[in-house]
């Protein structure tokens, strides 16, 4: 079947079964032609949240399907592919218990690339953008923070009084930019402004000049008077910046920077879904009630 093809019987379907269509920016970008809605994965759930669908088909991995579904409890919520997301799938129930355990008596910040089941652990969850904030509310001086130790130190560097102990979880695909990669780009392209994400090491983040979430960092492209920018993170971002803003120059930090899990979906995979309603994401009724206590403390400060 061609693409054109794959579209109308996407979209008929989609109407004939009040289905949505969530796609992290981080999924192939062909995914964006059937997507209702595009973005980062808390901010697609919520949007979720105020439609009247019955069904929603996520293009993500696993634990943005389990925070969809936790947030929307009356809607069917289903993965064209299960897929998780190798830096949530570092720490599971029994490790974060654990890690608490290790360190009694200390407020814990799950970030929102995490499992259910891990969330249902935790004080308080957070999201790369508003990390700090979060930090900042529990006006404690000490805080544990899990899964990823990177957007952990950089939260750490802007709060000096707080002394943050994190779990050693990394997304491996921010891992791979290095600080070299920045300077060899700035070589090539000496007047662009380097936008990097908060899971990068902290060699990365040091040298740039923006660091932020994913939709921060097209947020910021999409309002800069600068014309040039070298973008460290997942090459989607990249792409959809490269789409959407044709008069500015939009730098992949490398082709080679993507996310394996993110790129397994596709459209004869959501049509399939669509089709079949295969691959249903159901959250265990005690750990979600757990879980959106912890998102419902981040909702309030936000």
């Amino acid at each position: 079947m061609d693409k054109k093809a794959l579209i109308e019987k996407i979209n008929k379907l989609k109407k004939e079964k009040n289905a949505i269509i969530l796609a992290h920016c981080y999924q192939n970008i062909e995914i964006d032609l059937v997507a209702d809605f595009v973005g980062d994965s808390l901010g697609l759930s919520q949007l979720a949240s105020k439609t009247n669908a019955d069904k929603i088909i996520f293009a993500g991995v696993y634990f943005m399907a389990e925070t969809a579904k936790i947030l929307n409890p009356a809607k069917k919520v289903y993965l064209p592919n299960i897929s998780g997301c190798d830096m949530a799938d570092m720490i599971n129930l029994k490790q974060i218990k654990n890690f608490k355990a290790d360190n009694p008596d200390t407020p814990v910040v799950c970030y929102i690339n995490s499992t259910a089941a891990v969330k249902s652990e935790c004080d308080i969850c957070c999201t790369s953008s508003n990390a700090i904030e979060v930090v900042r509310s529990l006006k404690s001086d000490k805080v544990l923070f899990v899964p990823d130790k990177y957007l952990a130190n950089w939260v750490e560097k802007n709060l000096k009084n707080v002394k943050i102990t994190a779990y050693q979880g990394y997304c491996p695909t921010h891992y791979k930019i290095s600080a070299n990669d920045i300077l060899n780009k700035k070589k090539e392209y000496p007047y662009a402004i380097v936008l990097s994400h908060p899971e990068c090491k902290n060699e990365v983040t040091e040298i740039s000049d923006f660091v932020g979430s994913t939709t921060q960092m097209m947020e910021y492209c999409k309002k800069s008077k600068e014309k040039e920018f070298i973008i460290a993170t997942e090459l989607g971002v990249a792409q959809r910046l490269q789409r959407d803003y044709a008069d500015k120059k939009i730098i992949p930090i490398s082709k080679n920077i993507f996310c394996p899990s993110m790129k397994e979906n596709s459209l004869e995979d959501i049509l399939y879904t669509l089709e079949n309603e295969n691959n249903e994401v159901k959250v265990d009724e005690n750990i979600a009630k757990k879980a959106i206590n912890c998102i419902d403390r981040m909702l309030k400060i936000m």
